[in-house]
């Protein structure tokens, strides 16, 4: 075996890093305290419609193509997994090209890049064609709702608004750092669903957002995601809750936030730029679907590869945010745990934000010791775009593997052909969250298994009760955790610390093991982090943030 030592970081360089950090993050407090912040109306005192869904039973042509096949499967939604980030933004435009009369969109992230803009023209199309466009976007990321949101949101036709604020546009860095600090129990909390619907007959849910990322459209950063389409009954269950968001009192309209105006002919210019970009970037960015077969066409002609099973849908009330309460129990928290506890073959969790904290190590270990497999896919501290979250996860990879749970963390980099979740040459990491439990039941969502998305965010997941389609993530699932694709985590044994001892290496209770060109390399360190992530893990384990992860 290939031994690949990492060098040991000294504890001089550790205390030197540590304490530079403590004081600069002191200081921001300090700073950031100084001033206080005005805390803003509800977004019911502005002038505010209140809208509903589309009623389920109104005349569409998806309605009309999906009547047939709901009344041949009573009970029953129609499902297909979007496993790549192609099929995923061909998907999202093929539905903004579907609606005819509604067009909802509930997103944590939604950026103006190479996507984003296609993803926009596709709604200002349905705009333009008669059909009412609802956009709700977290302010987590409001710096990213620029010139073109803006502009979209004076058309008559679409209207964006803005879930709880802790800034806005006008407002500069320093105030909204301010606001971060002085508001850091109402900055914590977000919107975190993600969810596309059309004419309250098709919906796609998932970990997705609105980013390149996520598409596999950036040559950075690639997200490894999933996503379901869902058709028929359960899409009305994923509207009620974007009207019950849409509706908050923490959903404020975009106008009140950004003050910049629009004349009809700025409209009209944001109409031919987003053309343009349609014609320059549809082709490379493999968005073809909009100018393809209609959904509707494609459904009637049992083109699209519906899978129909009986399903769920979970999803936070918007006053985990409104009106934080320690007694609230996330529904689709709650769900996935009784789930977990009747599975009776294999648990198969995909989170790349792990944080089991010792109630969910004492789970996880009661389901091994009555025989079910258990097994985890989450980032490595390589490859995540959290580093925080890594601090509040690797204090329990040795007690998940003492209780018998595999374990296994998603590489940088991937060099096998695209499919499921592995693909490009970029950096690579997990956003996928998916749950299977004995190849039965699929629960995917925005749900990830740690404090914040239990505690502090909104979250849904779809609950589908399909043997093929747990059955096709669950394969996908086996394809990631391959060695080519990411470390297998495990204990070391007792004749890799003899040789540790040997070579004078410090000892290590864990390896990592993948395969680089067909050859098998180990690890006795987090692989390929580097210095400055250790040390950042290392000064997060110190801070007093294990709820917030």
């Amino acid at each position: 075996m290939q031994w690949h030592l990492q060098q040991k970081q000294t504890a001089t360089q550790r205390k030197r890093a540590l304490s530079s950090a403590r004081h600069f993050f002191l200081l921001c407090c300090a700073s950031a305290f100084l001033t206080a912040c005005a805390s803003k109306p509800p977004a019911t005192a502005f002038d505010r419609t209140v809208t509903h869904a589309l009623p389920a039973t109104d005349n569409t042509p998806l309605r009309a193509a999906l009547q047939p096949l709901e009344a041949a499967h009573p009970g029953e939604s129609g499902f297909r997994v979007l496993s790549s980030g192609t099929d995923a933004l061909q998907m999202r435009i093929a539905l903004a090209r579907a609606a005819t009369k509604t067009l909802d969109m509930q997103y944590y992230i939604a950026k103006e890049d190479t996507t984003g803009k296609l993803l926009l023209g596709a709604a200002l199309y349905a705009a333009d064609h008669g059909v009412r466009v609802r956009m709700l976007v977290d302010d987590l990321n409001f710096k990213d709702i620029d010139q073109v949101m803006a502009g979209l949101n004076s058309h008559k036709n679409i209207e964006i608004r803005v879930f709880n604020p802790f800034g806005s546009a006008h407002q500069g860095v320093f105030e909204r750092t301010t606001n971060l600090f002085t508001q850091i129990g109402h900055f914590t909390r977000r919107m975190h669903n993600k969810a596309m619907i059309a004419d309250n007959q098709l919906a796609i849910v998932g970990g997705r957002n609105l980013g390149d990322e996520y598409f596999s459209a950036s040559e950075v950063l690639q997200f490894r995601d999933i996503d379901v389409l869902a058709a028929g009954p359960i899409t009305a269950d994923v509207s009620a809750s974007f009207d019950d968001y849409w509706n908050s009192s923490l959903a404020y309209p975009l106008g009140v936030l950004n003050k910049q105006t629009f004349e009809p002919k700025e409209l009209d210019q944001t109409r031919d730029d987003l053309r343009k970009h349609w014609r320059t970037n549809a082709d490379p960015y493999n968005a073809k679907p909009l100018n393809a077969t209609p959904l509707a066409a494609q459904i009637a002609g049992r083109q699209l590869g519906l899978t129909w099973a009986q399903a769920e849908f979970k999803v936070d009330d918007p006053e985990k945010i409104e009106k934080p309460s320690p007694d609230y129990i996330s529904p689709p928290m709650q769900r996935l745990g009784e789930l977990m506890k009747d599975a009776h073959k294999d648990f198969l969790i995909v989170s790349p934000y792990f944080v089991p904290h010792d109630a969910g190590v004492k789970t996880l270990g009661e389901l091994t010791h009555r025989g079910v497999r258990v097994a985890i896919l989450t980032n490595s501290l390589a490859a995540t775009d959290a580093v925080a979250v890594q601090a509040g996860y690797s204090p329990f990879r040795v007690p998940l593997l003492k209780q018998g749970v595999e374990l296994y963390e998603f590489r940088p980099r991937q060099e096998t052909p695209p499919a499921g979740f592995a693909g490009s040459q970029s950096r690579a990491s997990l956003h996928a969250k998916t749950y299977v439990i004995d190849r039965r039941i699929l629960v995917i969502g925005s749900m990830n298994l740690d404090p914040r998305s239990a505690h502090l965010n909104t979250e849904l997941a779809l609950v589908i009760h399909s043997p093929p389609l747990a059955a096709q993530v669950a394969d996908i699932f086996q394809r990631a955790i391959g060695p080519e694709e990411s470390y297998h985590v495990t204990l070391a044994d007792e004749a890799q610390l003899t040789y540790l001892r040997s070579i004078g290496a410090p000892p290590s209770l864990l390896v990592w093991t993948d395969v680089e060109n067909g050859t098998r390399r180990s690890y006795i360190f987090d692989p390929q982090a580097g210095l400055y992530r250790n040390l950042l893990t290392g000064l997060f384990s110190l801070l007093p943030v294990n709820a917030e992860l």
